[in-house]
């Protein structure tokens, strides 16, 4: 047995009978971690030999294994670890062939110890032992240690003096009384607090700089969870998998978190402990912590203990550092439960990828046909990811965070680097977005490569056909807040008709106009402004008088000046739209993180249960684009508005009626072309209630109807699709 760069290789000799069993009980009892997508057989010459060996690992030839994720650590070492008679008692570093790091600590192929950062700790005797030892649980785990060769752990100040004692316990307490604490951990370093005091969460707000954007919790076990969240059976499988995601689950009402933590949205993030150091952190009797990315804002992860305490100093009471190098940052993955699917689907709950990370990354997806030339596929601007496709397997890497920061691009493009020096590929093409503006296009263009333009909700399309292994045409409902359209305009709620090669625009959100571009991204009040004037015409100053949220003082003399210039951009952008309307409800004068007009929104709709009487107009334009003309529902909307309806009902009534538009519009789509597989991406669909009232309508006219199960809907899936689209228009020139 040994591995080479095509992947596991075991040579066995015996009765045909038992090697059939074999190779049954291979595929059967293979260990938590192991993947095995193939299995070729070749007959060879018999040796006669009866012992077994694992043979040293080969090097040469092209790369075809795949590199194992990072996993929690499993049963089996936790029980040793809070055995006061194990050898690792205590160890926060103890993990075995079925758990422990792998992905944030590999250098290069194959992965043997010596091509990790565990390379510069010799194991003793004892460990010796049981790597060499094949009946052993630890037999060939790469990173296996103990207290006596292995990684060490410490607390220091905020200076990075080393703090005597045991520096879990140490820990524990600065947490218990109200301390921040930055944490190295598996793939970078964490900042955290107690969940439970206003007065810490909102000092972490301060001292980060994250003024609203939710923070992640971790819980010391799924009980805990369940004492401040609604758990179903699905989310409690994500939460309790070896990979361990954080995983958005409704709040419980009149729980003792600080409001703070989550404000202004149903759903907490909620991760289980991972790592051998949270078990015994949890261990010492904390409640529920903020546990959230180590970096300053915007900028990518700490992982390295100087840069850590040079840049969270300001930020952090206290510092647990570790001397294990952390080969890349990675992130926690984020997934959210997506039961979309009829009651008697096979699988009727599936995870819904919302960041792909830690515990997924860097496990492949197959691809059909395969590429016969590596392509490099570079993303978009925000929640950059990229992807190398080859032969049939197409690598996504971690999430690489928003590219509008120098440092955070420079992590992009060494990130790149790594990547394709990690899966050994020199890629032949770059695909890339067709927004003249992105980072990611800019760095592509700059490449020695043939290069391949994707529209970006074609690559949506293409990303979900390729999260469900499809090939061919289908509809496709893509909505999201922004994406540079083929006309120039800025696009966002679209239905297409297309496949891998090429697509054609089949319906979409009539224009708009977008008053001070990007930043009607932020300020709600610009595309809400624009839509009253589009709606009411002359008469649309006399509603800005009656509305819940003030504006600007001369904001209303601007924006028509500028309208009346030509001086904006139009969008068909549902984002936007969302924005719009979360202002005109008074719900949200400003998104201070991406999306939170439309995560306010969903929450305020969750809590009616009134069916609300909203809708939009579907029409045909003379090229026979079908057009969702959103005017009629702006003014029902006001009226409803002005007669004093719940925010709560006219917020569920609005996903609602964009839920019947697009259904509405995707259907005529389809059956005019023939089709009966609609796909469903773009970032508007990590809205769990416009995503399963979408599928349910979908699934109730008889479609078939595929939504994202292995990577994000959003902009962390586009490079995906990228990658797909570009290898079919290779195999056309070729």
């Amino acid at each position: 047995m040994g591995n080479n760069m095509r992947g596991a290789f075991v040579e066995i000799e015996g009765p045909g009978e038992k090697l059939h069993t074999f190779q049954e009980r291979l595929q059967q009892e293979s260990p938590v971690l192991a993947r095995i997508d193939t299995i070729t057989n070749q007959v060879i010459p018999v040796r006669n030999e009866s012992d077994f060996q694992i043979k040293q690992s080969e090097g040469g030839g092209s790369r075809q294994a795949e590199i194992t994720i990072d996993a929690t650590v499993c049963r089996d070492c936790l029980k040793e670890l809070f055995d006061p008679h194990d050898r690792r008692y205590r160890y926060p570093f103890i993990n075995c062939t079925n758990c422990g790091p792998r992905y944030s600590i590999v250098q290069t192929v194959p992965y043997d110890r010596i091509n990790t950062t565990m390379k510069v700790f010799a194991m003793c005797a004892d460990c010796r032992r049981e790597y060499d030892d094949p009946v052993n649980r630890r037999f060939h785990a790469q990173p296996n240690a103990c207290p006596v060769c292995g990684p060490r752990l410490w607390f220091t100040d905020r200076e990075g003096n080393e703090v005597p004692g045991d520096p879990i316990v140490r820990c524990g307490l600065e947490l218990q009384v109200g301390k921040i604490i930055a944490i190295k951990g598996l793939g970078g370093f964490h900042l955290a607090c107690r969940a439970d005091r206003d007065e810490v969460v909102s000092r972490l707000r301060r001292l980060k700089d994250r003024e609203a954007k939710p923070f992640a919790l971790m819980v010391g076990s799924l009980e805990q969870a369940e004492q401040v969240a609604i758990i179903s059976k699905a989310s409690a499988d994500m939460l309790t998998s070896y990979s361990r995601p954080i995983v958005l689950v409704p709040k419980r009402a009149d729980v003792s978190l600080s409001r703070y933590v989550a404000e202004g949205t149903g759903y907490y993030g909620i991760m289980l402990p991972y790592t051998p150091f949270h078990a015994l952190l949890f261990a010492e009797g904390l409640g529920p912590l903020v546990m959230t990315s180590g970096n300053p804002s915007d900028e990518p992860l700490c992982t390295e203990n100087t840069e850590a305490l040079q840049q969270l100093s300001a930020l952090a009471d206290g510092f647990v550092l570790h001397n294990r190098d952390i080969e890349r940052g990675i992130d926690d993955s984020v997934m959210m439960e997506n039961c979309t699917t009829p009651p008697d689907h096979p699988h009727p709950c599936s995870p819904l990828p919302i960041r792909r990370a830690r515990g997924y990354v860097p496990d492949s997806i197959r691809i059909t046909p395969p590429t016969a030339r590596p392509i490099l596929a570079v993303g978009g601007e925000m929640k950059s990811v990229v992807c190398i496709l080859d032969g049939d397997q197409a690598v996504l890497s971690e999430h690489l965070g928003e590219l509008n920061n120098p440092k955070a691009y420079r992590n992009f493009v060494s990130a790149i680097d790594r990547f394709q020096r990690l899966l050994r590929v020199e890629p032949a093409w770059v695909a890339y977005d067709l927004h003249p503006d992105y980072a990611a296009t800019r760095y592509a263009l700059s490449l020695d490569l043939p290069t391949i333009p994707v529209q970006h909700h074609h690559a949506h399309l293409v990303s979900c056909m390729a999260d469900n292994g499809l090939t061919g045409p289908v509809v496709g409902i893509t909505i999201d807040g922004t994406g540079y359209g083929t006309d120039g305009m800025i696009w966002g709620g679209e239905v297409l008709v297309g496949d891998e090669l090429d697509f054609r625009r089949a319906g979409h959100l009539c224009y708009f106009p977008l008053p001070g571009g990007d930043r009607a991204a932020r300020e709600t009040w610009r595309p809400a402004l624009a839509l009253l004037r589009e709606t009411y015409g002359s008469e649309w100053r006399d509603w800005t008088e009656k509305l819940p949220m003030p504006v600007p003082e001369g904001a209303v003399d601007l924006l028509e000046k500028n309208l009346e210039k030509g001086r904006t951009i139009r969008t068909s952008s549902l984002g936007r739209l969302f924005d719009a309307v979360a202002f005109l409800l008074g719900l949200c004068g400003c998104n201070r993180y991406e999306a939170e007009a439309a995560m306010v929104l969903e929450a305020r709709a969750t809590e009616s249960s009134a069916q609300g009487k909203l809708h939009f107009d579907l029409r045909e334009d003379e090229t026979g684009i079908l057009q969702i003309d959103w005017r009629c529902f702006i003014a029902d909307l006001l009226d409803a508005i002005r007669s004093g309806e719940p925010s709560e009902t006219l917020a569920a009534a609005f996903h609602e009626a964009v839920a019947d538009a697009f259904v509405d519009c995707a259907a005529r789509a389809a059956r005019k072309a023939g089709l009966t597989r609609i796909v469903l991406s773009g970032g508007c669909f990590a809205n769990r209630l416009l995503l399963q009232k979408i599928s349910k309508q979908l699934h109730d006219a008889d479609f078939e109807v595929y939504s994202h199960r292995q990577v994000p809907p959003g902009d962390g899936g586009l490079a995906l699709g990228q990658a797909v689209s570009a290898a079919r228009r290779v195999k056309e020139k070729e």
